[in-house]
């Protein structure tokens, strides 16, 4: 244990390495909401090498040997860096961002290797602490395994590529920056407007360095986080837009979860008949079967949301900041008289779709909006619509879940559609088990198909659809909350870019569950070519044939299966619709402390899930030899013609706008 710096019978510093500082420090650091504290910092991922094995190794080590309660931060090793960031990501999203992990990293390319996931942080704006280490701050050593040398730039390291994906970056080159740099990352990490990737960059020579630190410093640190009030003048405009509207529509997106503002959504939606149509993010923000849940909307998203998309005249947004699947890349809301109104904590967000700001938290800017709103309710015949709508889109999801004889029996022996695994996982799961995903074709059909039954039951990552992000966030979801079963759906592309931490789930012993749909190749972009008139070029894992000397030969011999056992993981292998029921039965009641599962189910990447009516904006080719390209190309041009700018201004109506609507 460090000792106090003898300076005074009533010593006030502390002797410590920058390492042992920065340990020290995390460890002492609280979150607090709504009265509700917890510890910032779970603990911290690490994979050592030269640069932090003596620093933020040491440090970390003498923290679990000697720190007690309150005082120690858990060290958890990991395989891949890219994927513990990952894992903290999962983590923090699940703790509503009230809670992360930091990550250490060696210098160079294990450093780097976390780029990836900072971006996906920044995204998201999900909270997580990166300490990359750095080369030699006093340059008295070469850059040694970095060598990464700016001729115009001697400061310039690998680390600065961090500075464009972090909501924060500092470089400590000195024992006396640290406190300024750690309390900036924590007031980032705490803010719901500004918070993602924070980055401190510790040179590998700097954190053995030691340095007298004034107690202070390591004094337990409460971070309120806030709950922005919107203008009483906000609420008054929104209301009365609101007010005009005869077919409104709330898109609700994960600022409706981070803020927890799901039982006044409900409440606001019953109480005025409003229907929802929900952004990736905010999925579940109404349970499944509720009178006014939509579900998805936009590009993935269900035919009835989509249908009152197109003909809302008022769009409410609320904690969601527009992305391109949610508008269906600006065709979704084609009244030609919508207006909006956007609810965000974020005022570039509120900003969008020049849409009237409303700058608070979606739980408090709805419970302010419903007084405002008494009396106000939209037709019966609205009202019958939607349940109209609903009910057609439910009979196509019933028909994906169990597939009529015409769809199986073309199928290959043993091979099942994507949509009858997310059935059976859906159906057989526990309402407060967690579904997760990042890219391919799975997102998508999960935002369609997955009938959500808890708030804190659906985890897809889709800002920045990172391929490998499954089988990581998975163990983070589970480290959050140990009641509930996680399982992660993840193709065989994705799975082969990180199935590394299985090997993590099994040293720590975390319980999840990872299906793994093989389907030879990527769906999701295979389908995507080959409505782009591409016919599917190189998205099909096979051997390049030595006749035509392309990649169309036979399929590849990949025994996913048996990688997964190799890395520990207790793996199931199905062959047909029972087995499937028989494994996620067995999965779910596999010891919470027996390690990973992995159940293996082959699909057929040509039976597509039920189409939403919605589109996205892909670009094709507007000149070529081949007939497939040219007939996308004209498709995409007629696409193209019912793109709008959503430029109105959100003014709220005059007396005689009122009347005339």
């Amino acid at each position: 244990m460090t000792t106090d710096h003898p300076t005074s019978d009533h010593p006030t510093t502390v002797r410590l390495t920058v390492a042992q500082a920065v340990v020290r420090f995390l460890a002492a650091q609280w979150s607090e909401r709504d009265g509700e504290r917890q510890k910032l910092f779970a603990g911290c991922f690490g994979i050592f090498g030269h640069g932090n094995v003596a620093g933020i190794g040491q440090a970390l080590l003498q923290n679990e040997l000697l720190a007690q309660g309150v005082d120690e931060l858990r060290y958890v090793l990991a395989r891949n860096e890219q994927a513990m960031v990952h894992t903290a990501v999962a983590y923090a999203r699940q703790k509503d961002r009230l809670q992360t992990w930091a990550c250490t990293a060696s210098v160079g390319p294990g450093s780097t290797n976390m780029l990836t996931g900072a971006a996906l942080a920044t995204v998201n704006r999900i909270p997580v602490l990166l300490l990359p280490s750095g080369t030699f701050a006093t340059r008295v050593s070469g850059p040694v395994l970095q060598e990464l040398e700016v001729p115009s730039a001697g400061d310039v390291t690998v680390n600065d590529a961090f500075r464009p994906l972090s909501r924060f970056f500092d470089r400590v080159t000195r024992p006396e920056q640290l406190p300024s740099a750690l309390l900036g990352a924590m007031r980032v990490l705490t803010d719901p407007v500004e918070t993602g990737a924070c980055t401190i960059a510790l040179p590998q020579d700097v954190q053995a360095e030691a340095h007298d630190w004034p107690l202070e410093l390591f004094a337990q640190r409460v971070w309120r986080v806030a709950r922005p009030v919107p203008e009483h003048v906000d609420i008054r405009d929104a209301a009365a837009l609101i007010r005009s509207a005869r077919r409104p529509l709330v898109v609700a997106g994960g600022g409706v979860h981070y803020s927890g503002a799901e039982d006044a959504l409900r409440a606001f939606c019953e109480q005025t008949g409003i229907p929802v149509g929900e952004s990736q993010a905010g999925k579940g923000s109404l349970p499944h079967g509720h009178p006014q849940g939509m579900g998805a909307v936009g590009s993935t998203g269900t035919t009835a949301a989509n249908a009152l998309a197109a003909e809302a005249d008022v769009v409410i947004g609320i904690g969601t900041r527009w992305a391109d699947f949610t508008t269906a890349s600006r065709t979704a809301f084609q009244d030609s008289g919508v207006r909006f109104i956007n609810v965000n904590v974020a005022r570039f967000d509120a900003g969008k779709q020049a849409g009237l700001s409303v700058v608070g938290d979606a739980r408090e800017t709805l419970t302010a909006l419903l007084p405002a709103l008494e009396g106000y309710a939209v037709d019966a015949a609205y009202r019958d619509r939607q349940a109209s709508l609903w009910a057609g889109w439910e009979a196509l999801v019933d028909a994906a879940y169990d597939p009529p004889a015409e769809v199986t029996d073309a199928l290959a022996e043993g091979v099942l559609t994507q949509a009858e695994v997310i059935g059976a996982v859906n159906e057989l799961s526990d309402p407060r088990d967690v579904v997760l995903c990042a890219a391919g074709s799975m997102p998508g059909d999960l935002h369609k198909l997955w009938r959500v039954r808890d708030r804190k039951a659906y985890q897809v990552e889709y800002g920045y659809s990172c391929m490998g992000y499954e089988v990581p966030a998975s163990i983070g979801i589970r480290l959050a909350d140990e009641s509930r079963d996680v399982f992660a759906m993840v193709g065989d592309g994705g799975y082969l870019m990180m199935p590394t931490e299985l090997v993590t789930a099994v040293q720590e012993r975390v319980k999840v569950i990872v299906v793994l749909v093989q389907n030879h190749g990527f769906h999701s972009i295979g389908s995507l070519s080959e409505s782009l008139g591409s016919q599917r070029f190189g998205t099909r894992y096979r051997y390049r044939d030595t006749t035509t000397g392309r990649l169309d030969g036979t399929r590849l011999p990949i025994d996913l299966a048996a990688n997964a056992r190799s890395l520990g993981a207790h793996v199931i292998e199905v062959h047909s619709r029972d087995e499937l029921t028989s494994a996620i039965k067995e999965a779910r009641a596999f010891p919470a402390d027996g390690g990973p599962v992995v159940i293996h189910v082959e699909t057929d990447p040509t039976v597509s899930a039920p189409d939403g009516n919605s589109w996205w904006d892909v670009p094709v080719s507007a000149v070529s030899e081949l007939d497939s390209t040219r007939a996308a190309y004209a498709d995409y041009l007629e696409h193209k013609t019912v793109q709008r700018p959503l430029l109105a201004p959100a003014t709220p109506p005059t007396s005689h706008e009122r009347n005339d609507r």
